[in-house]
């Protein structure tokens, strides 16, 4: 799997850049990045996206479809989504949320996120709490311009993302990708947390709380893009209460 957002889009943590961003292999270019992708992978079994300078999503399906974790591309509405892993609770979702017995989990994803970013009853951290698995996903919004991406908390599944050349955010399960992509402005996508083009990084497992960087060096003692952890002794003054503004496609205003 593959993402890449402008800058103008997503605006990563500052952290995540690292000081020694000019090496002796820089980072690449979004078009190089998706070439080498593709080129390591059967192009006529592959889905890629473009959305202009603004994105690109690729999917590949795994070799073996009953392999676990999955990786599921699905569109609806002008939302894109590619999810990776298995939730354990999908059939009690399904009925949950009045879909359809034949819905996979990327489906899931772009009809909850689709259905509560326009009636909103829940706030973010409550929804995907709700979700019962390994998982990580990545979804475009085209018509909002929205990126919404997580990652469950039992570290059943990797992310990682990085910065390119030209500033762009690059996500991906592979991290090879990443770290030939994003020199050593790279790290791991935190575990239990989700990232928001609008109100960026936070914590779904301790909503309440603040993330905090932590710097990052590796085995050539060279600085890279930190981590981020949740700050135990911190608190968010003014959490997002329940209503249509709260929920988790616009988590950091006020209902």
């Amino acid at each position: 799997m593959l993402a890449i957002f402008n800058k103008e889009v997503v605006q990563p943590p500052q952290e995540l850049h690292s000081p020694a961003a000019a090496s002796a292999n820089p980072a690449k270019k979004p078009q190089e990045i998706a070439k080498d992708f593709m080129s390591c992978h059967d192009t006529n079994n592959a889905v890629s996206v473009c959305f202009g300078n603004t994105a690109l999503l690729t999917y590949v399906p795994p070799a073996n479809p009953y392999t676990s974790p999955k990786r599921v591309f699905c569109s609806l509405d002008n939302i894109y989504c590619i999810f990776l892993g298995d939730l354990n609770n999908l059939c009690s979702l399904i009925k949950q949320y009045g879909l359809s017995k034949g819905t996979n989990e990327a489906m899931f994803v772009v009809q909850a996120y689709r259905t509560l970013r326009d009636r909103g009853p829940y706030p973010a951290d409550q929804v995907l709490k709700d979700l019962d698995g390994s998982f990580g996903f990545v979804l475009y919004d085209t018509k909002a311009g929205t990126v919404f991406a997580a990652l469950g908390a039992n570290e059943g599944v990797s992310m990682f993302w990085g910065i390119a050349a030209d500033g762009s955010v690059v996500i991906s399960d592979n991290l090879g990708v990443i770290k030939q992509s994003c020199a050593k402005s790279f790290a791991p996508f935190p575990t239990g947390c989700m990232f928001h083009s609008e109100q960026g990084l936070m914590s779904f497992e301790h909503p309440t709380k603040k993330m905090k960087a932590m710097p990052r060096i590796d085995s050539e003692g060279v600085m890279c893009g930190a981590t981020f952890k949740v700050d135990a002794h911190s608190r968010i003054p003014n959490m997002p209460r329940v209503g249509s503004e709260a929920n988790w496609a616009v988590w950091g205003q006020q209902a």
